[in-house]
């Protein structure tokens, strides 16, 4: 009798093994999908009590008159909801997402559960950029202030996440070497930031201080078209190579065999990362632990599958920074803390965790 033995329809058992893992394929990405649409549920929740908490405290019930009848709201409140609290919440979830995004990239192409753009010093790097920037105020022309410091802030991360590649790849560095020359590198970018806020006159001064508590105050629209457009483009990227990533989580040697082209996609990662933590940071000042922690709760609920991981670490990101940015108003009555401070409050505990328990491998 053969192995695979014959039932009574006439399908073989291990056709109907297969049936049954399909079936419970679909059953998971079913699952798995729906937690994406709740993520995105939890993100548009937390926008609407984001433009209902803060110091002059407005009601749902003035938001939902500000939807339907926009014209019966006083004019203060309006430009509370509309040109103040409005701008800030939305460029809380943008940067908060691109942060995401940026975390899982890098956890997947190190193949290390404590990389982010924090941890590694990239946005340390990035936040030196602008610095730089702000001090010196290169112009090139009709070009404005915030666009050139953006792009100093590109090249500084770029500069720094290539610095870390190459440790990685040329000197063969574990894990927790390359954790811990990132944490180095952080505190190098601190100290020359520190430099130019020694020699910077009180105005750049005041903007540097505002780039290492991170602030969400000078929100603006444009701001929000540019980063809103970097993270589509982005997440469109990282859909197009979700395959390659998956594969390359069981290592670069069989992603290899099966002709991936691996130099290359290191290289798309590498300035799709800098380019989201460039444009993260220049707007909103240095934001930590949201490219760590992200990723992880999006892998905890949506397994290894990239191109819901990718979306998932994006919306958790988002629905993070939002979080923070609504406690950020709420924790001192009358107050609105750098959301910076916030998010350290809320990720130094989520990393001590990490680190202790991985601290076997490190």
């Amino acid at each position: 009798m053969n192995s695979a033995s014959i039932t009574a329809n006439g399908t073989t058992g291990n056709e109907k093994s297969r049936g049954n893992l399909a079936l419970e394929y679909r059953q998971r990405m079913r699952r798995r999908s729906l937690l994406l649409v709740g993520l995105l549920g939890l993100t548009i929740v937390s926008l609407v009590i984001n433009l209902t908490s803060g110091p002059a405290n407005l009601p749902f019930a003035t938001l939902w008159q500000a939807v339907t009848s926009p014209e019966q709201l006083s004019g203060g409140t309006a430009v509370i909801l509309w040109d103040i609290r409005l701008p800030v919440a939305v460029l809380a979830i943008c940067v908060g997402a691109a942060l995401g995004l940026a975390g899982a990239e890098m956890q997947t192409m190190l193949n290390n559960p404590l990389a982010s753009p924090f941890t590694l010093g990239i946005s340390g790097a990035a936040t030196l950029g602008a610095a730089i920037a702000i001090v010196f105020q290169p112009s090139f022309g009709a070009i404005p202030s915030h666009y050139v410091e953006a792009t100093f802030a590109f090249i500084a991360a770029a500069l720094a996440i290539s610095l870390i590649l190459s440790l990685a790849r040329f000197y063969g560095a574990s894990v927790g070497v390359v954790v811990l020359f990132g944490i180095t590198l952080y505190f190098a970018m601190n100290a020359l930031i520190w430099l130019l806020q020694y020699i910077s006159n009180d105005d750049a001064m005041t903007q540097i201080v505002f780039f290492s508590m991170g602030s969400l105050s000078r929100a603006t629209w444009p701001k929000i078209m540019l980063i809103s457009a970097v993270l589509v483009i982005s997440l469109l990227l990282s859909m197009r190579y979700a395959g390659a990533m998956t594969v390359l989580r069981n290592g670069e040697d069989h992603a290899r065999s099966i002709g991936i082209n691996v130099k290359r996609l290191r290289l798309q990662v590498l300035l799709k990362v800098s380019l989201l933590t460039a444009v993260a940071i220049c707007f909103v000042g240095e934001i930590g632990f949201i490219g760590l922690v992200a990723p992880h709760i999006s892998r905890m609920l949506l397994g290894e599958n990239q191109r819901l991981y990718m979306l998932g670490s994006a919306l958790v990101g988002g629905l993070l920074l939002s979080i923070a940015a609504i406690l950020s108003k709420v924790v001192i009555e009358g107050v609105i803390l750098p959301i910076g401070i916030v998010t350290a409050m809320i990720g130094i505990p989520l990393f001590c965790t990490l680190v202790i328990t991985r601290a076997r491998t490190l």
